[in-house]
């Protein structure tokens, strides 16, 4: 899989663009605040409808502009499937093959796409809700099951945890209907638990071969899924805690509070492994995602690195480079091409940006 070609309209300082990419690497290269990043946030707009950086999607928006609109060729082994993706201040509206999707959900996983910034350096030492927010970004975009459990799970967990509040403050009584909710939210998160133990097996299992040649062999990469969750069921944990989910006026137990943790050598990472190997795991585990995607969905995803390379030492290019090297697209941003980077990357297609213009420096395929 790969993006043929991109057009932007309105979108953050880009006022119009129309670009056709490699199907190899590209790099975006350019000085800081030109607008490398936000062309790299519009690939994944596109991909997934969200943004890895905010929340507020007004921002998509150029200044005085009405609305902003993605448009994408990409590339599958099945053909060619024309992306739409419209943001204005009502909302989202999404397009495959030009017909408008009713839900969002339809639209995520025609384009699968792998970023790695150097805020994902933070997904060893980061908080659990960076660990969570990881698993659900990727394994949605394998797996619609999943993606329709998550959105599900956290409709009836918001609902729930409204009604607790309610009930904190006396303004509800009926514990026969929190009940109702409590069994929806336990069939949705029971089925999330075990997607999320299936999937990370199979991610471990990529992790660390790449792990193992990173550390030159000296170290040993194992997850270890972190819940609540006991010798109970989530439905029994969510019958058995409603005094004191009442009393803190929302739901304690369940998905939406589990956690991940790195173990090297069996020791957690995060909290005894030094800073290189805090990278070497974070570096392992974003490269696992590329190959189990390909396992999963019979398609290599495209791999968007956000100048990571000025944050990885020379060792750790070179591994990164090695794995993506005639395997996948790649976008890459950067202020200057490391040498590294110079001489292992093939035939690159060229890309300066500045000012929210792009032009092509260099094309050598």
């Amino acid at each position: 899989m790969y993006l043929d070609h991109l057009q932007l309209t309105d979108y953050r300082n880009y006022a119009r663009l129309d670009v056709d990419f490699s199907s190899g690497v590209n790099v975006l290269l350019g000085e800081n605040a030109q607008g490398k990043t936000n062309l790299l946030e519009a690939i994944y707009v596109l991909a997934l409808t969200k943004s890895h950086r905010t929340h507020n999607e007004k921002d998509f928006i150029r200044w005085q502009a009405d609305f902003a609109k993605i448009t994408g060729l990409v590339q599958k082994s099945s053909g060619k499937v024309p992306l739409e993706l419209v943001i204005s201040k009502k909302g989202k509206k999404a397009k495959i093959n030009h017909l408008e999707q009713a839900k969002l959900s339809q639209y995520v996983g025609q384009l699968n796409v792998i970023l790695f910034a150097p805020e994902d350096l933070s997904l060893v030492k980061g908080a659990p809700s960076v660990r969570r927010r990881f698993i659900d970004m990727e394994f949605g975009q394998m797996s619609p099951k999943y993606l329709y459990n998550i959105s599900q799970y956290k409709t009836v967990l918001r609902q729930r945890n409204q009604y607790l509040k309610q009930l904190k403050y006396k303004q509800a009584t009926d514990r026969v209907f929190l009940e109702v909710l409590s069994d929806q939210l336990a069939e949705y998160g029971s089925s999330i638990i075990q997607q999320r133990l299936d999937f990370l097996a199979k991610l471990e299992g990529w992790a660390q071969v790449l792990h193992h040649d990173i550390s030159k062999g000296r170290e040993q990469l194992t997850f270890e899924y972190v819940s609540q969750l006991k010798e109970t069921s989530l439905q029994q944990a969510l019958h058995a805690d409603v005094a004191h989910e009442i009393e803190q006026g929302t739901t304690l137990v369940g998905p939406h509070r589990d956690d991940v943790r790195f173990l090297v050598n069996g020791k957690n990472v995060q909290t005894f492994g030094s800073q290189g190997q805090q990278r070497t795991t974070a570096l392992s585990v974003k490269l696992a995602e590329i190959d189990l995607m390909k396992e999963q969905t019979g398609e290599y995803p495209v791999l968007l690195l956000d100048d990571v390379l000025s944050e990885l030492d020379d060792m750790r290019q070179t591994h990164l480079l090695k794995a993506i090297q005639n395997k996948v697209q790649t976008f890459l941003t950067t202020t200057n091409l490391s040498g590294v980077a110079k001489t292992m990357i093939e035939a690159p297609r060229v890309f300066q940006i500045a000012h929210g213009e792009l032009q092509q420096t260099a094309d050598t395929e």
